[in-house]
């Protein structure tokens, strides 16, 4: 009838919620692009750094542009002594938690953290860029009852990080499996963080905020996925033959298989793609046991068939959780890390988001459907 408000649509399923230059999902073709290029044309073939600049710009970088970020964030690495406060006091927190509290900190070390310019702006969004894996590497040694490396400006940020945890410089092979990683994560539509992010963006609010509360969000387990599990079904199964048996019993019970099955894609997720390759590529440089690739491998394939027999049309594929587990653990990462390691990602997704919300200038304002009662009487 006319006037009258459609019906809400449950967790917003459906809704287009804005526009965005920056990246598209398509479920059913398996597309994800990333500023007009599809996921496969950027990952492995260009740097975290050019892929950020392509957020952040609308362009990649030239030669010099390349240069000059990759020296800013470098020297922005080394995170103030309030904020490693923080950290050391949030030791035995989760790490996300830790990263949570870490960052809305990092406003302290802003001239003037209200501004919301684009010059702003983008300065916060390279700080925030170049902290988050200092602040994640910082935690694990704390966790671990050890002191925390001070950042080196002369790795790549991946080896950078890796060198911050582990105490060593990383295998060229490593460092480049998590940039690849990085980028592969780096944007991903309309989620819930992302979401999150411009809905703060669009008060005026400012940057670290914004990107605080996109972190909150990314906590929730519906959003920040399971790669930890993914490695414990690993470990359970054992061994190729036991698969399916195991699979069956699982779906039989009502419980999920992690690391399939995506609440967009309908098809293979395209970054379990490109981190399966990544996958191979570790495995060809005996960076580690090649056991557990050679299981998850045969684990995948014997999933899929059984997904497909019990639970036919509802096109259940491998998701980008399956082999990011994979790749993580075999960088030495430890599981209650990976959300934290995928917000070093992320990142500059998120300030993209803003810096586009904060152009826009538009308050996000829904309205909701009231199912509750009326014409109720105060009785005194």
């Amino acid at each position: 009838m006319e006037g009258t408000t459609p019906p809400a649509r449950r967790g917003l399923d459906g809704v287009v919620a804005g526009q965005t230059r920056l990246s598209h999902v398509d479920g059913l073709a398996g597309q994800l692009i990333i500023g007009g290029y599809e996921l496969t044309e950027l990952a492995g073939r260009v740097g975290f750094e050019e892929a950020a600049h392509l957020l952040w710009r609308g362009a990649l970088p030239g030669t010099e542009e390349l240069e000059e970020l990759r020296r800013d964030l470098a020297a922005l690495r080394p995170v103030p002594a309030q904020t490693i406060r923080v950290v050391r006091a949030a030791a035995q927190a989760p790490p996300i938690d830790a990263l949570r509290m870490a960052c809305a900190t990092l406003s302290l070390d802003l001239d003037a953290p209200d501004d919301i310019s684009p010059a702003a702006d983008i300065a916060a969004a390279k700080m925030l860029t170049a902290r988050f894996p200092t602040l994640v590497a910082a935690h694990a040694r704390v966790s671990a009852g050890q002191e925390p490396i001070p950042p080196r400006a002369d790795l790549s940020r991946a080896a950078n990080f890796l060198y911050m945890v582990h105490g060593k410089e990383p295998d060229p092979i490593a460092a480049r499996a998590l940039d690849t990683y990085w980028v592969t994560v780096i944007d991903h539509g309309m989620n819930a963080s992302t979401f999150t992010s411009r809905v703060i963006a669009s008060t005026r609010s400012d940057m670290v905020s914004a990107v605080t509360g996109a972190i909150g969000a990314l906590k929730g387990p519906l959003h920040g996925g399971a790669p930890g599990p993914v490695l414990d079904m690993l470990t359970v199964i054992g061994s190729s033959d036991r698969a399916e048996g195991w699979v069956r019993n699982e779906l039989a019970a009502g419980r999920r298989i992690m690391g399939f099955g995506h609440r967009v894609y309908k098809v293979r997720d395209p970054r379990a793609e490109v981190l399966s390759r990544v996958a191979d590529e570790m495995t060809a440089a005996h960076l580690e046991d090649r056991r557990p690739f050679d299981l998850a491998r045969a684990v995948e394939q014997t999933v899929l068939r059984v997904l497909d027999d019990v639970k036919p049309g509802r096109n259940l594929r491998t998701n980008v959780e399956f082999y990011t587990a994979l790749v993580l653990q075999a960088l030495g990462l430890t599981p209650r890390s990976f959300v934290a390691i995928f917000a070093c990602g992320r990142i500059a997704g998120w300030c993209a988001h803003v810096i586009e919300q904060h152009a826009e200038d538009h308050l996000i304002r829904p309205q909701s459907e009231y199912v509750g009662r009326r014409g109720l009487k105060v009785e005194r």
